[in-house]
C-alpha cells in the first residue's frame, strides 16, 4: 500500500512540475529559444505555406474588403502562399492575445500592433524577425528584384513613420497606416458664444469657451444647445493627452532607456488644471462618458479630441455616424489640431498601426510572411485603406501619386469617399508630419502609456466624486498608479520620478488564464495517472 502510494506521489510530482511548465515560460513570455531567422538564398515556390494575419478592424466593413482584396491579389501573386486573416476589434486584444500565444508557441506570422507591444514582445527570445537585413536585401527587400510587384523602396517610406518602427536599435515592424489627433469643433456654438477660432487652438482658448459653454437657463437647459445634456470638451485617449501635454510644456515622460520621468510636478500642475474643469462639468473623457463623436453630433460638445482616423464619425453628415437622425444637430464643423500651449511651436503625437513578422522555424515560412507584409505597403492597398478614413499613407510613393492627389482635391464632393471632415484630418496630419513626435519604445513602455492616462481618468472621477484634491491626493494617485502598473517595481522604486521599470512579466489576463489552465491539466493528469496507476496494481 505504502509503495503504491509513493508511485502515486512520484507521478502527482512529475505531472505538477510538467503542468508548470508554461507558467514558468510567463517570466519570460514563454520563450521557447527561437533559433535567429535568416534570409534564404531563394524563395522555394515549390511548396505551399499558411500564414495568419491578424488585423484590427471595428465596424467599417469597407476596411474589412480592402484587406480581403489584398490577400486575393497577393495570393494571385503568390499562389503557394495562403493568408488568412483574423480580425480584432480592439488593439489590446490582439496584444494580450499575443503575448498568450508566444507562451503557447502559437503566434501569428503577420500582426497589426504598436511598437510599445513589440517591445514586450521582444522579452522572448527571436520571437519578432528583426528587419534590417530584409528592408535592404537585393532580391527581397524593399524594391527587391525578385518580389512581384511594384512596391516601395526604403526610401520611399516617410523616414518620420520609419524610424518610429525602431526598438533596441533595430526595424522591428514596417509602418501601415499613420494618424495623428484633431479637434473636431462644432464651430457654430462657439461663435453663437461670442468667440472666433483663433489660427492655432491653445489650452486657454479651450478650457475658456468650455466653460462659457456651461451657463443654464431657468429650468436648468444649458443655454447654447437648450438641452439638459453638455459637456463642452471630451477627450478620447487620455493617455495622448497627458503625453501631449507633457511634450508641449517641455517636461519629462520617460527617456529612451526606459527610465521613468511621468511623475512630476508638471504632471501635477496639469491635473490640477484638468480636475477644475472636471468639476465643473466642463470636462470629461471617453472612459467616463462615453465616445465623443455621440456628443458632438447631438449638439452636447463643442470640442470633440479623437484621432484623424475617427473623422468619419464626426460631423452632422458623418457617414459612420450611428445617432438616429432625429438626434443629429445642424452645425458647422471645423477640424483643427489639438490645443497648444506654444503655438509659435506645435507638438502633436504621431500613431498608427504598423506590421511586425513572426518568427518560426521555418525561415521559408517567415519569408512569405515578409513578402506579404511587404504588399500591404503598395499603393493600391495603401491608397484604398487611406480613403476609408483619416489616415495618411506611409509612403511618399502613393502620397505623391496621381490617384491619392485625385482623392484629396475632391474634398466635399459627397459625404462618403470625399465626407469633408475626414479629408480635412488627413490633411491636417500632412500639413503637420514635422510637428508630429512618438514617445521612447521600451519593455514597460506601454503599462506607462496607460498609467498616463489613468491619471486623468482618475482625477476626473474624484472630483466627481466630490473628493478634495489637494497635495495628499496626488501624492496618494501617483503611489496607487505606479503600483498598478508595475512602475514602482524596478531600478529607482524609491523615486517615481526617476525609476525604471521592470516589466518584463506577461499582463495579468494573460498570467491568470495560463494559470488557469495549467491547473486544469494538472487536476486532469493526476486524475488520469492516478486510476492507470491504480489499476496496474
Amino acid at each position: 500500500m505504502m509503495k503504491m502510494g509513493k508511485r502515486i506521489l512520484t507521478g502527482i510530482a512529475s505531472l505538477v512540475l510538467l503542468a508548470a511548465g508554461p507558467l514558468a515560460l510567463t517570466g519570460c513570455h514563454g520563450s521557447k529559444g527561437l533559433s535567429a531567422f535568416s534570409i534564404p538564398e531563394e524563395f522555394d515556390t515549390s511548396k505551399n505555406y499558411e500564414i495568419t494575419f491578424w488585423a484590427k478592424n471595428d465596424t467599417n466593413k469597407t476596411q474589412t474588403a480592402i484587406y480581403e482584396q489584398a490577400i486575393e491579389d497577393f495570393e494571385k501573386l503568390y499562389p503557394n502562399i495562403t493568408v488568412n486573416l483574423r480580425l480584432y476589434t480592439d488593439y489590446g486584444k490582439i496584444y494580450n492575445d499575443v503575448i498568450t500565444n508566444i507562451a503557447t508557441g502559437t503566434t501569428p506570422n503577420v500582426c497589426i500592433t504598436y511598437p510599445d507591444h513589440i517591445a514586450t514582445y521582444l522579452s522572448g527570445t527571436n520571437q519578432v524577425v528583426p528587419l534590417d537585413d530584409l528592408l535592404n536585401d537585393g532580391k527581397y527587400g524593399l524594391g527587391g528584384s525578385d518580389v512581384r510587384f511594384d512596391g516601395p523602396v526604403k526610401d520611399e517610406i516617410v523616414p518620420q513613420f520609419l524610424e518610429e518602427c525602431i526598438v533596441d536599435g533595430h526595424y522591428y515592424a514596417l509602418p501601415y497606416m499613420r494618424s495623428s489627433e484633431a479637434c473636431y469643433i462644432n464651430k457654430t456654438y462657439v461663435e453663437a458664444l461670442g468667440y472666433t477660432l483663433p489660427e492655432v487652438l491653445t489650452w486657454d482658448f479651450v478650457w475658456e469657451v468650455s466653460e462659457a459653454a456651461m451657463e443654464k437657463d431657468g429650468d436648468e437647459n444649458f443655454l447654447i444647445n437648450g438641452q439638459k445634456v453638455l459637456i463642452p470638451f471630451i477627450y478620447k485617449s487620455t493617455d495622448n493627452m497627458m503625453i501631449q501635454m507633457l511634450r508641449q510644456k517641455g517636461a519629462g515622460y520617460s527617456t529612451a532607456d526606459g527610465e521613468l520621468l511621468l511623475f512630476n510636478d508638471v504632471t501635477k500642475e496639469l491635473l490640477y488644471t484638468i480636475a477644475e474643469h472636471g468639476k465643473s462639468g466642463a470636462f470629461s473623457t471617453f472612459k467616463i462618458s462615453s465616445y465623443p463623436a455621440n456628443f458632438l453630433n447631438t449638439g452636447q460638445c463643442l470640442f470633440a479630441i479623437d484621432s484623424t482616423a475617427g473623422a468619419t464619425w464626426m460631423g452632422t453628415d458623418a457617414p459612420l455616424s450611428d445617432i438616429s437622425k432625429d438626434k443629429v444637430v445642424e452645425f458647422e464643423t471645423e477640424v483643427m489640431t489639438i490645443p497648444q500651449f506654444d503655438p509659435e511651436n506645435p507638438r502633436m503625437i504621431s500613431q498608427g498601426p504598423s506590421v511586425c513578422v513572426f518568427n518560426k522555424k521555418d525561415s521559408q515560412e517567415v519569408l512569405a510572411s515578409w513578402l506579404f507584409t511587404q504588399y500591404l505597403l503598395s499603393d493600391d492597398v495603401q491608397i484604398a485603406y487611406a480613403e476609408t478614413e483619416g489616415y495618411v499613407p506611409v509612403t511618399k510613393k502613393a502620397q505623391d501619386s496621381a490617384q491619392y492627389q485625385e482623392y484629396l482635391s475632391k474634398c466635399g464632393e459627397d459625404n462618403k469617399t470625399y465626407y469633408d471632415v475626414k479629408i480635412k484630418a488627413t490633411e491636417l496630419l500632412l500639413d503637420n508630419i514635422e510637428h508630429t513626435f512618438v514617445t521612447p519604445v521600451f519593455n514597460g513602455s506601454a503599462s506607462l502609456r496607460d498609467a498616463a492616462g489613468q491619471l486623468i481618468e482618475n482625477t476626473v472621477k474624484s472630483v466627481r466624486r466630490k473628493q478634495e484634491i489637494n497635495e495628499q491626493y496626488m501624492d496618494k494617485l501617483y503611489e496607487e498608479t505606479a503600483a498598478l502598473y508595475r512602475l514602482d517595481q524596478g531600478e529607482g522604486a524609491s523615486s517615481l520620478a526617476s525609476g525604471k521599470a521592470d516589466l518584463g512579466e506577461l499582463p495579468r489576463t494573460a498570467v491568470l488564464l495560463l494559470g488557469a489552465l495549467a491547473a486544469a491539466w494538472t487536476f486532469i493528469l493526476i486524475y488520469v495517472v492516478a486510476g492507470r496507476i491504480k489499476k496496474s496494481s
